[in-house]
This record gives structure tokens, C-alpha cells and sequence, in this order.
């Protein structure tokens, strides 16, 4: 058990037979009376947000999640397939665990996926990735003072605001946290 003063985000715990990871923390103390901790959390199984609200005092029964290098190998349109490094053994992951980053998996590429009892619940994407760019607008001349952008099209699906000079066949490297253009490799 720990305190929800000690809840940050990153942290895994349980609460009412549900698991959830803290997206987002703030601790509020007004003049008189206990603080209230507010916390912004993912539920680990079915991938919906939620808000809540604890007193200082409170505790929640913290987890720990097994982490383990996983291959992505293909979608076979209700799981996602992935291959254990280490023991090459298959796994099937829900779409609702990578919904919202979907179009950074790419054939064979490696991630590392957090279980809970043999569940898989959550993953750890790299920083940044590179991909190639199969689609783009052409660049109109004129006034670029502003630092105009066009919006590429990579071939994972994933839509990515760049600057003008980027074109079809360029390989960008793209933020995996917020989705944006770093830099052309």
C-alpha cells in the first residue's frame, strides 16, 4: 500500500479490482482542512481516462508491472502479434492497449511491453523513431516568414506537420510523445 501523496506520473496501482496508471498528477491544500490529491489515470484493461480525487491519507495498492522485449510482428485485425525475445513466444495484444500510437508499429521493430499476472496492459514506445514519407503536398513559393509547414503522410499511416522541403521519399525522424516532426534524416 502507498500513500496517494507518493502517486506520480508513470505509477501503476490498483483500486476497487481496476488498474490504473497515473497520467497526470496535482496536489491541491487549502487553508484549512486536508489537501486533495487529483490524479488523471489510464484504466490498464480497457484504455479509458478518468479523473480521480483522493484526500491526503488515503492509500492505493501499488503494482508492479513485469517489462519484456517484445517484436511486433503483424495484426491479424483483432490482436496485435508480438514475439518474446528471449523465449520466442507469441503474444496476442488487444487493440485497446495500443489504440491512440497504432501508427508508430512497424513490421518487426521491438518495444517493450509491461504485464501485470501475464496480462499485457501497457508499452514503452523509443523516444523518437524514423520513417520514410509516401506522401506530401507540394511546396508553394512565397512567403515563408512565418516557418510554414505541410502536413506528410508516412507509411505507417501516421500524419505529421513538417517543413516545406520535405518530399516524397525523405525519411523523418518523428517525437513518439507528441507526435511531431524532429528533424529529416
Amino acid at each position: 500500500m502507498i500513500d496517494v501523496n507518493q502517486l506520480r506520473r508513470g505509477v501503476s496501482f490498483t483500486l476497487n479490482d481496476n488498474l490504473y496508471k497515473v497520467t497526470e498528477y496535482s496536489h491541491n491544500k487549502p487553508g484549512r482542512g486536508k489537501a486533495t490529491i487529483r490524479v488523471n489515470v489510464k484504466d490498464l484493461r480497457t484504455g479509458s481516462n478518468l479523473q480521480l480525487t483522493f484526500t491526503s491519507g488515503d492509500r492505493v495498492e501499488d503494482i508492479r508491472l513485469d517489462k519484456a522485449t517484445f517484436q511486433y510482428l503483424y495484426d491479424d485485425g483483432q490482436f496485435y502479434v508480438f514475439m518474446n525475445n528471449d523465449t520466442f513466444e507469441q503474444k496476442q495484444v488487444a487493440h485497446a492497449v495500443l489504440e491512440e500510437d497504432k501508427q508508430f508499429l512497424r513490421d518487426n521493430m521491438e518495444l517493450e511491453l509491461l504485464s501485470y499476472e501475464g496480462e499485457i496492459l501497457d508499452y514503452i514506445l523509443p523516444k523518437s523513431m524514423e520513417f520514410e514519407v509516401v506522401e506530401a503536398e507540394n511546396a508553394v513559393a512565397g512567403d515563408t516568414a512565418t516557418g510554414a509547414t505541410k502536413e506528410v503522410v508516412t507509411e505507417t499511416g501516421l500524419r505529421v506537420k513538417t517543413p516545406l522541403f520535405i518530399q516524397v521519399g525523405d525519411r523523418i525522424k518523428v517525437n513518439t510523445e507528441t507526435g511531431e516532426y524532429s528533424t529529416r534524416v
